[in-house]
Parts: C-alpha cells; structure tokens; sequence
C-alpha cells in the first residue's frame, strides 16, 4: 500500500541480549506461538506498566524516609549543641578560673553523686537486661521440659532429639551468661542461685529422660548382647567365630538415631561439667569434677545385671567370675575406640577415653559385686565356729581369690598399657579405677583379715625350713642360694625368709593406695621378720647357755646367727632406696613404727648383731685372760736378764689360743663383723696387758724390758694377719714399751719440764700423765 508507513528494520542478532534471545526462543518457539506475538506484547506491556507503577512508589517512599532522616538529625544536632553547651560551661571551673560558687559546688560534690547514680543506672540497666535474657533462656528450657513431661501422653508427638538438642543449647548459654557473670558480677550472688536453682530443677527432668531415651535405644540394637555368643569362660583368649557387637552391625538409620542421642548424653555431661566447674571453682576440682561417663556407664549397667545372674551360680568358683569379666571387657573394647571416642571427642569432653572408662566401669561392677556379694560370704565361712577343717578351707579359699584379683589386676592393665595409656603409679584415684582390689580401700577390715591369712600361710611355710637344720648351713648341696648369701657366709634360712618377705612386697604392689601397701607390708612383712630375729636369738641363748660359747660349735652357731641378721639388715636397707619404699616414708601412719617401713626390725636386728659381737669378743678376751693369768702375775720376770729363748712361753699359750679362735671366726663370721670382732679384742688385750703389766708395782730392768719388748713383738705378729699396722691397734701397750726404751737421759727430762708438755712434746697420745709417772718410775737402769 502506497500511503502506508514501511515496517521498522529487525535489528541485527548481534545486537539482541543472550537473555532476550533465550525468552523469544522460549515463548516463539512454533508457527503457532507467532501467529500470537500480540497477545505476547500486550502482557508485555502490561508487565512494565506494573513495574513502573512500583518504581514510582519505592521512589516516593524513599523521599518520606529521607524527610524523616533529616528532621531527626536536626533534633540530634540540637541536642549535642546543648551537650556542647554544658561542656563548655564546665570547662571553667576545671580549668581554675573563679566564675562563681555554684560551679565549684558542681564540681565537687554534684559531679561525683551524677557519677555514682549513672553507674548505679548503669548495673541496672545490666543487671536487668542479664536477667531478662537469663529468664528467657529459661523459659525456653522449661518449654523443653514441658514437652518431655507431655511425652507421658503423647509419646508419637514429641521429637526428644529436638527437644534435648534446644534444651541443651539453651543451658549451654545460660550457662556462658553465668560464667561471665560470676567472674565479672560476683556480687551478683542471688541471681546466679536463683538461676541455678531453675536449671537444676530443669536437669532433674532432662537427664532421666535423655538416659531413658538413650537405654530404650540400646534396647533396640539388640544390647546387651547375649553372653552365650561370647567364649566359654574357659577358653583361650581369641574372639569366638559367632561374636557379633550390635555397635558395629547396627543399620544406618539406627546409627544415626544412636549417635544424636549419645552426643545428646555427652553434650549434658559436658554442660554438667562446666557448671560444677564453676561453682566449686577454688576447690580440688580434680576429685570433684571426674565422673564416670554416662553413655559408657548405660553400656556396663545392663552388662552387668545380665552377667550376674550367672556370678551368683560361681560364688566357689570366682574364676569363672573373673574370666567372664575379662572377656566381655576385651571383646567390646575395640568398638570405643573406633565408634565411641570419636563422638565423646565431637561433644568436646576431651578429658574422657572410651577404652579408659570402659575398662574401668567394667571393673567397678565386678568390684561392687564382690563387696556385696562374695567377700561378706569369705567372712561369714570364716567366722563358723572353730572347726580347722572350715576355717583351713575359707582361708585357702580367700587367698585364691586373691591370687584371682592380682592376676586379672594384671591382665586388665596390660588392656589399657597396650592402648598406648599409661597409669601412674602415683595416681592412686586413677589407679583404684582399675582395679579389682581396691575394694580394700573402702573396706580396711577386710585388708587385716587378708594379712592375717598371709601371715599364718607364710609362717606355716616358714617354719619347716627355720626348723630344718639343713637350712643353718652356709651351703647345701644341690641348691641355688639367694644373691649375696656367700658375701655375708649367711645361712640359706636367710634367703627362704627373705624370698617369702619378697613375696609379700610383690602382692602388696597390686594394691592401689600406698598407705595400704605400707599397712599390708606392716602387718605381714614385719612380724616375718621378728620370727626370724626371735629364731636367732633363740639359738645364741641356747649355745651360750651349754657351753657359754667356750666350744667352737657354739661360737660357729652364734657366728651364723650373725651373718644371718647382717644380710638381712642389708638386704631391707638396700630395698629402702627403692622408689617403692620411698614413697611410703611420706606416709603418715601409727602403726608404721618409724619413717621407714622395717626402721623397727632394722634397728633390732643392728642391736641383736652389737650384742652377740660383744659377747664373742668378752668370750675371747675372758678365755686370753685366763690363759695369760699367770704372766700377769710374775712381776719378777721383769728384773730378771734376757735367757735365749726371750719370749715369754705362757703369753705364746695365750696368744695361741687367740689367734686359734679368732681364725676360726675369720672362716665362719662375715667380714664386716669379724673386723669389729678382733678389733674389739684387740683393744680389749691392749687394755688388758697394759693394766696387768705396766700399771702394777713391777720394776723393769734392762732384761725385762727386753723380755716385754720380745712379747709385745708376738702380739704384733699375731694380729699382722688382719691389719697392715698391728702396733696401732694397741696404742697403750705401744706407748708404754716406748717409754720403757728411752734412755735414762730422757726419762729425767720428766723432773724439769712439766709432765704434759714433756708428753706432748715426745708424741704420747694415749697414756695419760699419772700412766707416764708409773711407768717412768717402775724403769730400773741397772746399767
């Protein structure tokens, strides 16, 4: 058509937007959608008219809030002008410059009470604001509780997981609020009781209902498991064929039921806490903090109810008891470390192992039960009547089950040691949750029945070796003494006794608290050790009272009597060196006689060894003095000329028997006492011959003095044998024969100088000045 306008060009593909070529593609897509392009431009049209009719609305709304802005900023600027204002009129009385009284009187007592009521304002605003948002926690918990409480009713209505996850988030900011009060609000005393006391009432729902929950779950996995598929209790130790743990065979939806609600139990007990953290805060939190964990304990529980219905059936044969026990604690402990402690680790209660707590809720079940159960039995069996054979029977019995205790002690330790966990042996808290004996610790009694039994078994024992005379021997054939026996010629009954108190040292290391291993030691070691002491001494009453130790068997008797308290005594200061024992001198206790544990039997075995030495050396010095009696007594040796044989021949006889005696002693006494033996003999002679010589009214001439001389050069030689300087060993005898040398000369110095001087001066140390006259005035010089 001629007057018709030209249809407007299509622009160029290029120049269409991506968005706009994919809509047209979209929605013109057949012959069909084209035949209808109008009716697309006309809801296209009708589209932007809405979209225009909205920008024209937002643009009207912003020029509102814009007049708004404004209007408000002009009143805030008005209002810092006034602010500005006082400030200013302020200024000059801080700055000293004298305006008027009133703005002194601001300053200094209008400006501190504004100060002190604005803080005041200020900690109730706080305080206030705290309470609220405590008090709407608070709410939200209850809530909580509420629903728990309705789930009675309506048990298919309430979602516990949800429910514990808000509660729990809840308490934990309550329980921040508290903790941040408590350290920087600490007057705020009411508040935090007030608080607590709601939330305690809030727990007191939430955790039976939580554990509830969460042992109805396990019911559903199939725990406990059936103690029928584990090994019989007389196995070996490898898993059985049919072992199945439902912790590792549960279904995924069970699994994941199972592990919001244990992080649900871990995340209370965490809460649980930190809040006992912060009220007992300047306490010994260790002690007070610890708890079992729960989601542990509700594994042991059921456990334990099961297995004893078979304990009661095993009361006489308790290792049936143990080995169950053992088992069922090493066939699950596998799964806490791999299903558990990742989820404890998850609930952030860092201080807590799976394998720990399992081990030891598994040994504190078995431990209760014996204390209930098994250990009032072993009394009752004891206490019937006197007859030997029950009494013989329950004592054996309750050693057994000792024997039981220690052994599976060590068996459940190596579970944990294998673990890569170490127990310190000083922790003894820690230490009694592993083990089996601490049920001595809360019950002490029991301790002194189990070492009256020890003790009566160890001295039954003993006895028929302290009676064997076989045993009094150094050496007997065909056995294997103890270490250190040869050393101290000590005879073997020493190592039997010493084996039997090791023995009883090793039981008491298994017990977990030091101060009742120094009590056991105390009560079973000690008197050990006075029966060998009392047995001792019985002998050396029993030689000396038939012959007075005048025979050589009697003195070999009392010599291994000797040798056998030295290594003794040795052997118990060796053992108090050791940590073990040094741990309990830091043990207070009445019955423990001293600081060291055996200071009372050392110091007797010291006094009964000081005895019996003095009482060989008087016999030895009684026996010389006999035999030299006569020597003594012929004080006209001494004037009479030097025949040629100068040696007088009743000292030899004496010397003689000296030495006999003494190299006998050298053969049968240890060293260490033989040398205080001749020592003391030695200064017993020395005193002896000094006094009976030299201090008597005998002169000496030139011949006697040589006679003298020629004896004290035998005695000299005799005792050679023990000592490098025999003549020191008798400093009198030494001195006076010295003196008895010196020339005429010499001795008249004596009469110039004084007596103590002249002493002094010619090096005699041991005679004292009423000695040195005598001597000097019995000399004779008859040219």
């Amino acid at each position: 058509m001629a007057g018709a306008s030209p249809a407007p060009a299509l622009p160029r593909g290029t120049a269409v937007s991506k968005p706009l070529l994919g809509f047209l593609s979209a929605r013109l897509h057949t012959a069909d959608e084209l035949s209808r392009v109008s009716d697309l431009e006309a809801e296209l049209h009708c589209h932007c008219s809405d979209l225009e009719a909205s920008l024209a609305d937002l643009g009207r709304r912003l020029s509102d809030s814009i007049v708004a802005h404004a209007s408000r900023s002009e009143d805030a600027r008005d209002l810092l002008a006034s602010v500005r204002t006082g400030l200013v009129d302020l200024r000059f009385p801080a700055c000293g410059s004298p305006r008027d009284g009133r703005s002194e009187q601001i300053v200094a007592e209008e400006l501190p009470a504004l100060a002190r009521e604005v803080a005041r304002v200020e900690t109730v605003r706080a305080y206030a604001e705290t309470a609220l948002r405590l008090d709407s926690l608070i709410g939200d918990v209850e809530d909580a509780v509420s629903s728990v409480a309705g789930k009675l009713k309506a048990p298919r209505a309430v979602n516990s997981e949800e429910i514990h996850l808000t509660a729990t988030n809840s308490l934990k900011q309550i329980e921040d609020i508290l903790i941040s009060v408590a350290r920087s609000r600490p007057q705020w005393t009411r508040l935090v009781s007030a608080v607590d006391h709601r939330v305690d009432r809030a727990l007191a729902v939430l955790r039976p209902q939580a554990i509830a929950d969460h042992r109805s779950l396990l019911a559903s996995l199939g725990w406990p498991p059936s103690l029928s598929t584990l090994n019989s209790v007389t196995s070996g130790t490898a898993k059985s064929a049919d072992f199945t743990n439902p912790l590792f065979t549960m279904s995924k939806d069970l699994k994941t039921k199972y592990c919001n609600s244990f992080l649900s139990l871990c995340k209370l007990q965490e809460l649980q806490s930190r809040r006992k953290s912060r009220q007992l805060e300047g306490h010994n939190l260790q002690i007070a903090l610890h708890q079992p964990l729960w989601v542990i304990e509700e594994l042991v529980n059921p456990i334990s109810l099961v297995s004893q219905r078979h304990f009661s059936k095993w009361i006489e044969k308790p290792e049936f008891i143990f080995t169950l026990v053992y088992k069922v604690t090493r066939d699950f402990v596998d799964s806490m470390d791999e299903i558990l402690q990742p989820m404890v680790d998850k609930a952030r209660l860092f201080n807590y192992s799976c394998r720990e707590e399992w081990i030891s809720a598994m040994v504190t079940s078995l431990t209760t039960y014996l204390a209930k159960e098994i250990f009032p039995k072993y009394i009752d069996h004891l206490q019937e009547g006197d007859l030997s054979d029950v009494s013989s029977q329950a004592r054996i019995s309750w050693l057994h089950l000792v024997d039981l205790m220690i052994t599976f002690d060590k068996r459940i330790q190596s579970l944990i040691t294998n673990s890569g966990f170490l127990i310190s042996v000083a922790d003894e808290e820690n230490l009694q949750r592993f083990s089996f004996l601490s049920v001595f610790c809360d019950c002490p009694d029991w301790l002194d029945v189990w070492a009256e039994i020890e003790l009566g078994d160890m001295l039954s024992k003993l006895k028929p070796a302290i009676e064997d005379d076989k045993s009094w021997k150094t050496k007997i054939q065909g056995t294997v003494l103890m270490s250190g026996l040869e050393d101290y010629k000590s005879p073997a009954v020493s190592g039997v006794v010493l084996q039997f108190l090791s023995a009883i040292v090793d039981r008491s290391r298994s017990l977990p608290s030091i101060s009742l291993r120094a009590r056991f030691i105390r009560l079973v070691g000690a008197p050990i050790i006075r029966e060998l002491l009392d047995c001792l001494l019985h002998r050396c009453q029993v030689a000396e009272g038939l012959t007075a130790l005048a025979d050589d068997d009697a003195l070999i008797k009392v010599s291994n009597s000797i040798n056998s308290a030295r290594y003794c005594e040795s052997i118990l200061v060796e053992w108090s060196e050791d940590a073990f024992f040094l741990e309990m001198e830091t043990i207070s206790d009445e019955g423990m006689g001293g600081r060291y544990i055996f200071e009372e039997e050392l110091n007797a075995l010291m006094e009964f060894r000081t005895e019996w030495v003095d009482k060989i050396s008087t016999v030895l010095l009684r026996g010389f003095d006999a035999r030299c009696r006569e020597y003594l007594k012929n004080k006209k040796r001494w004037q009479e000329k030097a025949e040629d044989w100068s040696v007088s021949k009743t000292f030899v006889a004496a010397l003689d028997y000296l030495q006999g005696k003494i190299s006998n002693l050298e053969q049968e006494m240890n060293e260490t006492d033989f040398v205080a033996v001749w020592r003391t003999v030695a200064s017993g002679v020395d005193q002896l011959v000094f006094s009976g010589v030299l201090m008597t009214n005998a002169k000496f001439y030139n011949g006697g003095v040589e006679r003298f001389g020629s004896d004290m050069e035998v005695l000299f030689r005799v005792f050679a044998a023990w000592s490098w300087r025999p003549e020191g060993l008798f400093p009198k005898l030494s001195e006076g024969l010295r003196m008895l040398k010196m020339e005429e000369r010499q001795l008249k110095d004596v009469a110039v100088k004084s007596k103590e001087s002249w002493l002094k001066e010619k090096g005699f140390r041991h005679v004292t000045t009423a000695e040195a006259e005598k001597i000097i005035k019995n000399r004779v010089f008859n040219g």
